[in-house]
C-alpha cells in the first residue's frame, strides 16, 4: 500500500491509498473527525470486511456489522471493552444482505437496543436467505446448475458447502427503517444522499456526504478487488452485471471524483472514476473471453468458467461465486445480442457468439 498522501497532491483521477495499513483486529483509524474505521476477519479467501462508525450526536452510527459467528462476537466483544469502550451504537445502518455485513446485526441492535435501517429489497433479500433452503427451492437452484451444465458432483456442493455461507448471520431484527435512493440522511452534523445500486446486491445501500466529500461505496466500489456479480436460481434470467454497469455509470456521472472512497472491503482510496472505468473495462474483457471461446463452438456456462477463471483454483466456495459470475456474464451478453442460446435435447444451455 502506498503512504499517507494530501488529497490534492496528485493528478486528478490518479488512484491513492492515504493509509499505509488497515487496523488491526483490537484497533479503530479515525479516518476523517467523526469517522472511524474497523476491520473485521472473515473465514474466507476474501478474509476481512470494513466496518464504519459516523458520530451521531451522543452516540455512533455502525455502517455494517461482520458475519454472524462466534469470532466477531468476540471481536466486537473486545472492541467495546477496548477502544470503544462507553461508546452507544445509536443506530445500525447496513448496506446489503450479504452475511459479512448483516451478519451481526441482530445481535449490535438487541445489545443496544437501536434502530435498524436497511433497503426494503434489502432486508427482505436477507429474511430470504434465511429461509431460502426449503426443499423446494433447492430443487429449483439444482436444476438451475445442471441446465447450466454443471455436473452433478459439483452441483452437489454449490448446494452444500458452496452456499453454506448465507446462513452465517444472527437471525435479522424483526423491524427495520427503511431506507431508499435519493433519501437524505441526518447523522450527526453531517447530511447523507443514500444511493442505491444493483448487481453485486439487489438495492445496495451507500452513503455520500457532499459537505465534506465522503463516499460509502459498500461493495460496489472496491478499492482493488472486483465486487462479485452473480446469477442465480431464484432470478434465472436476470441481467445482474446490466444492472452493476447502469450503477456504476450513474455514480460517475453524478459524483465528484475527488471523494473519499470508503469501500467495504480493502483499503480507502481517491480516484473514483478512475476505479470505475477500471471495473468496467475488467468486465468488458471478460465479454470478450467469452465471445472469443463461443465463436467457433457452442460452449455451456460450466465450460466457460475455466475460460474465465483460468488463473483460479476454486473451491466449492469460490466455484459457486464463480458460476454465478459466468451466468451474469452470459445473460448481459444475451441482452446485448452478442451471444445466442439453444436449449439442447440434455436440457443443458449451450451459447454461440452472434
Amino acid at each position: 500500500m502506498h503512504s499517507k498522501t494530501d488529497a490534492n497532491s496528485s493528478p486528478a483521477g490518479e488512484l491513492r491509498y492515504p493509509w499505509e495499513s488497515h487496523p488491526g483486529a483490537d484497533q479503530v483509524v479515525e479516518i476523517a473527525p467523526g469517522v472511524l474505521w474497523i476491520r473485521l476477519d472473515l473465514p474466507f479467501r476474501l478474509n476481512h470486511v470494513n466496518i464504519y462508525l459516523l458520530a451521531d450526536g451522543d452516540g455512533w452510527a455502525m455502517v455494517d456489522t461482520g458475519i454472524g459467528n462466534d469470532a466477531t462476537i468476540a471481536a466486537w466483544t473486545k472492541l467495546f471493552d477496548g477502544p470503544l469502550k462507553g461508546m452507544t451504537i445509536s443506530r445500525v445502518i447496513v448496506t446489503h444482505a450479504h452475511p459479512d455485513h448483516v451478519g451481526q446485526a441482530g445481535w449490535m441492535v438487541q445489545r443496544f437496543k437501536c434502530p435498524f435501517y436497511m433497503s426494503q429489497i434489502e432486508y427482505l433479500q436477507g429474511v430470504y436467505h434465511q429461509v431460502r433452503r426449503s426443499e423446494e427451492r433447492l430443487v429449483n437452484s439444482r436444476q438451475f446448475f445442471r441446465r447450466h451444465g454443471m455436473d452433478e458432483a459439483i452441483t452437489e456442493q454449490l448446494l452444500g458447502r458452496g452456499q453454506d455461507y448465507l446462513k452465517k448471520t444472527v437471525p435479522l431484527p424483526a423491524a427495520y427503517v427503511r431506507l431508499s435512493n435519493g433519501d437524505d440522511i441526518a447523522i450527526g452534523t453531517r447530511s447523507f444522499r443514500v444511493i442505491t445500486g444493483a448487481g453485486h446486491s439487489p438495492d445496495q445501500v451507500m452513503l455520500y456526504c457532499a459537505q465534506d466529500g465522503l463516499f460509502l461505496s459498500a461493495d460496489q466500489v472496491l478499492s482493488k478487488i472486483s465486487p462479485n456479480v452473480s446469477v442465480w436460481a431464484h432470478e434465472p434470467d436476470e441481467n445482474a452485471l446490466g444492472s452493476y454497469l447502469k450503477s456504476l455509470k450513474n455514480l460517475t456521472n453524478t459524483l465528484p471524483d475527488d471523494v473519499l472512497v470508503l469501500p467495504g472491503h480493502g483499503v480507502p482510496f481517491y480516484g473514483l472514476k478512475t476505479r470505475i472505468t477500471e471495473l468496467s473495462d475488467h468486465h468488458e474483457e471478460r465479454c470478450q473471453m467469452i465471445a472469443a471461446a463461443c465463436k467457433d463452438t457452442a460452449k455451456t456456462s460450466a465450460e466457460l468458467v475455466p475460460v474465465v477463471f483460468f488463473k483460479h483454483k476454486l473451491d466449492a466456495h469460490q466455484t459457486g461465486f464463480a458460476a454465478g459470475e459466468l451466468i451474469a456474464h452470459v445473460n448481459h451478453m444475451l441482452a446485448q445480442n452478442r451471444l445466442t442460446q439453444a436449449l439442447g435435447p440434455d436440457g443443458i444451455l449451450r451459447f454461440s457468439a452472434a
